[in-house]
């Protein structure tokens, strides 16, 4: 997979666990059928997002549902409504954003526990299905487009919403965009490509388009690819390889430091960091209904949300 030396496995242990009374066992679900082959889910989690009070929100696609996990592991039902959450990610002035499949980019409002639509598509058309979604310094929302695009369909796309209101499609030739995140002097925005098994480099240029798109990471195995992504204090990349059980720990260079390895089942979907010293990653195992966490070495990059 890697020309490199041995690097070090990271164990994970379990944080959190859905409870039984949250999980819709023998529900069947359309989302299932199309994504899990039909293979009935009780969950499927996604998301992981930190507030500022420390609570761990997170998404559960198939049944439109919404979590907040209080520090000590509790969950609690924040939202459901007719949707398909894919992606969740907290502002800097604390509103909360979703990437839904079926509906576009939402805001939550978790104290009435109902989403509003923010965008559900582009001039007149409906997005293909949105995944993911991040955002900067500014308050620029990157988010992806991904639906079922693949090496089959390379239309996945990648847009940026500015503060100012405007909508640019950044790139739309991407089998199966997902996870997002930009390297801290916001230049370039790594980006996961599912169904490519690999991370491309999207270097973005003054006047806010991208050119010279790269391969950046290419990884092998599994039964899906690369998911969620995560940023380290020193640009090093954090990577949820779903299907493998496992998420890669890149320096800025791409390479290789360290394999955390899931202690429960292989749908590491998605990841971000937290704790005291923001050196705790919290890991959402779709597979088992269970956020997991292991304590780094890395110092996670501080997310906006966290700021005033």
């Amino acid at each position: 997979m890697f020309p490199y030396a041995p690097f070090p496995i990271v164990e994970t242990e379990v944080f959190a666990s859905l409870p039984d009374s949250l999980r819709r066992t023998g529900v069947a679900s359309p989302w299932a059928e199309a994504n899990r082959g039909g293979k009935p889910v009780d969950s499927f989690l996604e998301g992981p997002s930190f507030d500022r009070d420390g609570n761990l929100y997170c998404v559960d696609i198939p049944f439109g549902r919404i979590f907040r996990i209080t520090p000590d592991g509790v969950f609690h039902q924040v939202a459901e409504y007719d949707g398909q959450p894919n992606g969740l990610k907290i502002h800097k002035d604390g509103r909360i954003f979703v990437a839904d499949y079926k509906r576009g980019i939402l805001e939550l409002d978790p104290k009435r526990g109902t989403v509003t639509t923010v965008l559900s598509g582009r001039h007149s058309e409906s997005f293909k299905g949105c995944n993911d979604l991040f955002f900067n310094s500014r308050g620029d929302l990157y988010f992806t487009d991904q639906g079922q695009t693949g090496l089959h369909d390379p239309t996945g796309r990648v847009y940026r919403l500015n503060t100012d209101g405007r909508l640019d499609c950044l790139i739309d030739n991407v089998p199966s965009p997902n996870g997002l995140v930009m390297v801290p002097e916001e230049n370039v925005l790594l980006l996961a490509v599912t169904r490519g098994n690999c991370i491309w480099r999207l270097p973005i240029q003054r006047d806010g388009s991208v050119s010279k798109v790269g391969l950046y990471i290419q990884l092998s195995g599994g039964r899906a690819g690369p998911d969620g992504l995560a940023m380290g204090e020193k640009g090093e990349l954090l990577l949820c390889q779903t299907g493998m059980g496992t998420v890669w720990i890149f320096d800025a260079l791409g390479q290789p430091m360290a394999q955390i390895k899931s202690c429960r089942g292989l749908g590491t979907t998605n990841c971000a960091f937290g704790g005291p010293d923001n050196r705790d990653l919290y890991i959402t195992d779709s597979d088992t209904g269970c956020i997991l966490r292991a304590h780094l070495d890395v110092k996670g990059r501080t997310m906006f949300s966290h700021m005033d």
